[in-house]
């Protein structure tokens, strides 16, 4: 059965969290709780789990139709988060990838390691020693191909860290470019778990203004960005 973390007013989404190898639903309790405070329900399904598949189809299953419903998915979540995005283009209105597996992904040498290439933000690295099942990093996973990305069919969101070392942002780009209707945002510095990194609150920014967007296809971005000095005049 999907649990969900509702929020307290009336929700505006629902947000299917697939976790990556080694994380439980903990590592997401921060996530989970920004989303809330700006109105979006939530569930998060372990990826590692032999059922991780089902139960995401079974958590989309479970979205009211009268909202937005969107799966976000980490490492080896992202693959399953693209898998479903293909498969159910109806029940979905977007898909956020980040810190997406690709063929040169790179295993760290231990614990120690798997830690400095998830995360800088002392309070994740916490939880991920209270909570994460050490050298899951280390484990097969399938990775993301480009000819994948191309079946899904839902506007998409692609976050992945500059300084990924498990994933290279320079083998990811070309995957992403795959997607058709997609925006990609490079963090500077940014680590493997990057909803979980210090840029936490930045990248989940960017992420509920993603969920802002669905809720008005077509419609422009709310807010536009410029630099002063930077704008051209135009004479009329």
């Amino acid at each position: 059965m999907t649990e969900w973390r509702e929020p307290e007013t009336a929700p505006r989404g629902s947000v299917i969290v697939i976790a990556g190898r080694g994380e439980t639903t903990a590592l997401y309790e921060r996530f989970a709780r920004r989303l809330a405070v700006d109105g979006y329900r939530s569930t998060v399904v372990v990826s590692d789990a032999a059922d991780a598949l089902d139960a995401a189809r079974a958590a989309v299953g479970t979205t009211p139709g009268d909202i937005p419903a969107v799966v976000v998915g980490s490492d080896a979540g992202a693959s399953v988060a693209a898998r479903i995005a293909a498969e159910h283009p109806a029940a979905l209105s977007g898909v956020v990838l980040a810190g997406l597996l690709t063929v040169g992904a790179v295993a760290p040498a231990d614990w120690a390691a798997e830690v400095e290439a998830r995360s800088a933000c002392p309070v994740h690295r916490g939880v991920l020693a209270a909570s994460a099942v050490p050298g899951r990093l280390a484990d097969a996973a399938e990775p993301v191909t480009a000819d994948a990305l191309a079946h899904v069919g839902v506007p998409a969101l692609a976050v992945h860290g500059e300084s990924d070392p498990v994933s290279p942002v320079a083998d990811a780009l070309p995957v992403y470019d795959a997607l058709r209707d997609a925006d990609v945002v490079i963090v500077s510095g940014g680590r493997h778990d990057i909803l979980n990194d210090v840029t936490h609150r930045s990248v989940a920014a960017e992420i509920v203004q993603f969920l802002e967007r669905l809720r008005t296809p077509g419609a422009p971005h709310a807010l536009s960005r410029s630099r002063a000095g930077d704008r051209t005049t135009v004479a009329a």
